[in-house]
């Protein structure tokens, strides 16, 4: 028994370490593409949206937190809102409309031209997710898509911005990636608002 569960311990920490080294030549670019919309939307006071389901939720709120509060270092709160914690928002969309326009409609209620959508689905294939990536072209609103696997119907979408896919098949392995990339965006940011690149 003391031996499976070490196993458990060391191929869920390799598969990781593995993972961050892959994905640290392959998201370099997008990250960087990803940080720089997001700066530019909040540049001119625009505002950062951001939707998923589940774990996914969870990586929307705590992004959007870290924006509006603070990540490393102290700096002026920036507009981001995560279209997930509303519960009589969602409830009512869904039970009114359908549970695939949860985050959609609140685009179309939320969202402007210039504002930027973070749309979150390990799979790439949360219709709801989908559904609020298409709602936010409509609107005019770049969108950066945080997949895995193989990015699924999300990122083929042709009106992606910036694509951030992991290419693996285990859902906590994808999301501990998404929460890294989450967290890179944020130092980005950071950076670039001490070096005052956006006032």
């Amino acid at each position: 028994m003391q031996n499976t569960t070490s196993q458990i311990i060391q191929q869920a920490i390799g598969d990781g370490i593995q993972l961050r080294q892959q994905c640290g030549e392959l998201l370099s670019e997008p990250l960087l593409k990803a940080a720089m919309l997001m700066l530019d939307c909040l540049k001119q006071k625009g505002k950062i949206l951001a939707c998923g389901n589940g774990g996914s939720a969870a990586d929307a709120q705590h992004f959007a937190g870290e924006l509006v509060n603070r990540f490393e270092t102290d700096r002026p709160g920036l507009a981001s809102v995560a279209l997930t914690h509303d519960a009589s928002v969602i409830t009512s969309i869904a039970n009114d409309i359908s549970f695939d326009q949860v985050f959609a409609r609140q685009v179309e209620a939320l969202g402007n031209q210039g504002d930027v959508l973070l749309a979150i689905s390990t799979s790439g294939n949360s219709a709801n997710v989908i559904a609020a990536a298409e709602a936010a072209a409509r609107q005019g609103m770049p969108v950066i898509a945080l997949t895995g696997k193989d990015g699924g119907r999300l990122g083929r979408l042709s009106s992606i911005s910036a694509l951030l896919n992991i290419p693996h098949s285990s859902t906590p392995r994808i999301q501990e990636m998404h929460i890294t990339c989450l967290h890179i965006l944020c130092s980005l940011i950071d950076h670039h608002l001490k070096n005052r690149e956006i006032s």
